[in-house]
């Protein structure tokens, strides 16, 4: 049953100050091999995140982040609402679509958020998988911007994982947070189906490289 009305407001007020709290509890490690944190911005970026390690990543971007603007992208789902109220409370845009069958109004959006100089976030194995599968949608934004793709990763020491189809993740209170920060990784234009396929691959290795834990 859909909440609307006054319930999903307070619903979704909750939710933000609940995060929130538990965010402050965990302890936090920046693992920065960009470079990024407390730099003055000199480009943009598509950030790339597994759905499963989304949980905290406005806070995090919001804390230790707070000179990149930015926007997300979430699923239009009904699942996805939350999620959009939640990150418009952090501070972010949000553009509504799917990151593996990126739409044509969702991909200029995208597009124009880059070229005006923020940074854009996506799940590719959003919104429904298979988890670690990355779908083609974040390809064709790095190839038709040209703005190069930085996976970040977060590990736990401690979570529970949901019974989801990505086994979703979420910190235990007071566990540490390690945030990676990968290299700048450029997508090449391709002009073949099995070209692009390989990109595809190399991002999706490039990504997994910093997963510890399945």
């Amino acid at each position: 049953m859909k909440i609307e009305g006054w319930r999903a407001r307070w619903l979704i007020a909750f939710g933000f100050r609940l995060l929130q709290i538990w965010a402050r509890t965990l302890r936090y490690e920046i693992d920065d091999r960009m470079g990024v944190v407390e730099k003055p911005v000199k480009g943009n970026y598509i950030a790339a995140l597994w759905h499963n390690r989304l949980l905290l990543i406005s806070f995090v971007l919001k804390r230790f982040f707070p000179q990149r603007p930015g926007a997300g992208l979430i699923s239009a789902s009904r699942d996805g609402d939350l999620v959009a109220d939640l990150t418009e409370r952090f501070g972010f845009d949000v553009v509504r679509g799917s990151s593996s069958r990126m739409g044509a109004a969702a991909l200029l959006e995208l597009s124009n958020i880059l070229r005006s100089g923020y940074d854009v976030l996506l799940t590719p194995d959003g919104p429904r998988g298979p988890a670690y599968e990355l779908g083609p949608g974040i390809i064709f934004l790095a190839q038709k911007t040209g703005a190069p793709v930085v996976p970040i990763n977060m590990e736990y020491s401690s979570c529970w994982r949901v019974r989801s189809w990505d086994r979703f993740i979420i910190p235990r209170p007071f566990s540490k947070v390690r945030v990676i920060i990968g290299q700048p990784h450029d997508v090449r234009s391709t002009s073949t189906r099995e070209e692009f396929e390989n990109e595809r691959l190399r991002l999706q290795k490039a990504m997994m490289s910093l997963v510890e834990r399945r």
